[in-house]
């Protein structure tokens, strides 16, 4: 990285990340840093360019809507925003409604106020049922519903209203639910927490336990909705459907947007000034979602995510079959996570010396995130920079003769 623009980026910027690469350009499945070096994004812009960097009909959409007018108040109507309201509303078969925002956390942030709101009217209920190793956010609600203790350190005291309980462990939710609760949050994959996918038997239990105690089911998509895992929403892998789900990240590729999407009971439970967003669904990020919406459905992503999630997931099983120290493959689609015996911040460094950027999740998780659209040749050649990047990490040093 350029050392002036580093010194710079250290002087202006609090320092709340640890840059390692300067991106000065992307396409596709891949970026360029400062210097023109090349490399393999697996990290999407941490899940957000599922369709791609700078795809063609996103970059159209923007310019496009941007000339014609980039931002209107929710005190008026803009097509762009009504059009991806009814489409989202279609694909998720829930027949409800959206609130729309600017990012996961104030997605979630609205599907716990909407929930409370509810639970007014249903018992003076407030309590929300979360899962240790999730992650919902980092505004003071969604930091505390987010069951990991090192991202709370320091904000004491934390928001009232939240319990924990374990993931794919029914009984320890059953456990956590009281005569205050009004809800349970979980995602259907828990991508921070260390890419862990739920089972079938704990997601039809939880909405089980819901619909019995008069409670919302609560989806979290923000990582792994929009096709990641092969299905617009993570949710659809199961037997269920949500009272209310959240979307962000990938919805608008880039531009933000986030959006809380209700079933038909919940679709009417804000009403005039109980929530609001002055950029929520302004015509610039709806026009952007649209078109992410229409390059998933032509180029058959969802399809895509699956089979080159499977392709990706057998290779890294292949070097856990040879590497003692991988541990564990796990995921959905192209949420995959790959288990180390030790720090996985020394495989993701090893990873970008050959030209490869992935992520950590969890305590000892190597995470996967490539875009949906990466084609099978890239997918090839990364899989090899893999293999080079591990055999040098991993493998046998050479015997030295006698």
């Amino acid at each position: 990285m350029n050392n002036e623009l580093m010194e710079d980026y250290k002087r202006y910027i609090m320092p709340t990340y640890a840059p390692t690469v300067a991106v000065a350009k992307a396409k596709g499945s891949r970026v360029y840093d400062d210097k023109g070096k090349q490399y393999y994004d697996f990290t999407s812009g941490i899940g957000v360019h599922n369709v791609g960097h700078c795809t063609d009909g996103v970059v159209k959409a923007v310019q496009e809507q941007v000339a014609k007018l980039g931002h209107c108040s929710n005190l008026f109507v803009n097509a762009p925003q009504v059009a991806l309201a009814k489409r989202l509303v279609e694909i998720s078969g829930l027949g409800g409604k959206v609130f729309f925002c600017n990012s996961g956390a104030e997605a979630n942030e609205a599907a716990i106020k909407l929930a409370r709101k509810w639970g007014a009217a249903n018992g003076g209920r407030y309590e929300v049922v979360t899962m240790r190793n999730g992650f919902h956010g980092r505004t003071l609600a969604t930091v505390t519903a987010t069951g990991q203790s090192w991202c709370q350190k320091d904000f004491d005291p934390l928001m009232p209203g939240f319990a924990y309980a374990d993931f794919n462990d029914l009984e320890s939710v059953k456990a956590a639910v009281t005569e205050k609760t009004v809800a349970i949050m979980l995602e259907a994959v828990q991508g921070e927490g260390g890419v862990t996918p739920a089972t079938e038997e704990f997601m039809a239990g939880v909405r089980a336990l819901c619909d019995e105690r008069n409670l919302l089911m609560i989806c979290d998509e923000v990582q792994c909705g929009m096709g990641r895992t092969g299905k617009w929403w993570g949710w659809q892998h199961y037997s269920v459907k949500p009272d209310l789900f959240t979307v962000a990240k990938s919805i608008a590729d880039g531009v933000p947007m986030g959006v809380l999407v209700s079933n038909a009971k919940l679709a009417d439970v804000f009403t005039p000034s109980s929530h609001a967003s002055t950029f929520g669904g302004n015509p610039l990020a709806s026009a952007a979602a649209l078109a992410v919406i229409k390059i998933i459905e032509d180029e058959k992503l969802l399809d895509a995510a699956t089979r080159k999630g499977e392709l990706l997931q057998s290779a890294l099983r292949a070097f856990a079959d040879k590497y003692d120290q991988i541990l564990d493959v796990r995921g959905l689609g192209l949420m995959v996570g790959m288990v180390v015996d030790g720090d996985p911040k020394v495989v993701v460094e090893k990873f970008r010396d050959y030209g490869l950027l992935v992520l950590t999740a969890g305590g000892n998780v190597v995470r996967f995130l490539p875009t949906l659209s990466m084609s099978d040749k890239h997918l090839e050649e990364a899989v090899e920079m893999m293999g080079d990047a591990l055999e040098e990490l991993y493998g046998e040093a050479p015997q030295e003769e006698a």
